[in-house]
């Protein structure tokens, strides 16, 4: 939708973004062709298809929204919000509000990814804690001893963006909880001299984050739903 507003083509669905997004539609397929045999009396399957549903859904405003700020930060050449020309500062703040969007949609679907494993695995992660997060389901499944092989390589994943994960909920906490981050940026800067520039934040950086937290939502989706999959195969369930 974004990129037709903006003029450019169609996003193709390729790469990591791609094999979540067929892997997840696998999992609608299996669950509508169980629900066409068993009439789903119990409305479980159809929960879980609108639950699966929803995560594309969330997934592909998640990459748009990286993309459209990546679109918007090429028309920001100043390297001073000062120096900003007043077309700078509205191709900024654009850019600003889709980064924003970005960052705060990754734990959003991480969260959305809880919500479903919860139901899936029956790990009653609320008896934990009662607003969970997907990170609280993660510690559920290895205290349980559920699924260790799913738990294992979601763990792998989680470590391998360990560090670009706590930059952006930070920024994401930063957003939520106390003030806009790009502010929270100037903020510091003014305190460094009263009287300097304020020196535009690390643009090309914030969307490496944001890229490689996408690429984090991507492959957990992707790892849970192969393997929500290929346990339903070989239980009898096929398309």
């Amino acid at each position: 939708m974004l990129r037709t507003l903006l003029g450019e083509m169609p996003r193709q669905n390729n790469g990591l973004l791609g094999e979540a997004i067929q892997t997840m539609y696998q999992t609608i397929q299996l669950l509508q062709t169980e629900m066409k045999k068993n009439a789903d009396p119990s409305h479980d399957f159809r929960r879980l298809e609108i639950w699966t549903r929803g995560l594309v859904s969330s997934l592909d405003e998640l990459e748009q929204s990286w993309y459209a700020a990546c679109f918007f930060r090429k028309s920001v050449k100043a390297g001073y919000v000062d120096d900003m020309t007043p077309r700078e500062q509205e191709e900024y703040a654009r850019y600003v509000y889709f980064y924003k969007n970005g960052f705060i949609r990754v734990f959003s679907v991480l969260d959305k990814l809880g919500t479903v494993l919860n139901d899936l695995y029956d790990l009653n992660t609320s008896k934990v804690k009662a607003h969970y997060s997907y990170f609280t389901v993660l510690r559920q499944f290895h205290y349980l001893k559920h699924h260790p092989k799913l738990a294992d390589e979601l763990s792998v994943i989680k470590n391998e963006y360990r560090g670009v994960m706590n930059v952006l909920r930070k920024r994401r906490n930063a957003e939520i909880h106390y003030m806009n981050a790009e502010m929270q940026d100037d903020l510091w800067q003014r305190h460094q001299g009263l009287n300097n520039k304020v020196e535009l934040e690390d643009l090309d950086q914030h969307l490496d984050d944001l890229k490689r937290g996408l690429e984090m939502v991507c492959k957990s989706l992707l790892a849970s739903f192969r393997y929500t999959n290929g346990l339903w195969s070989r239980k009898g369930m096929k398309t």
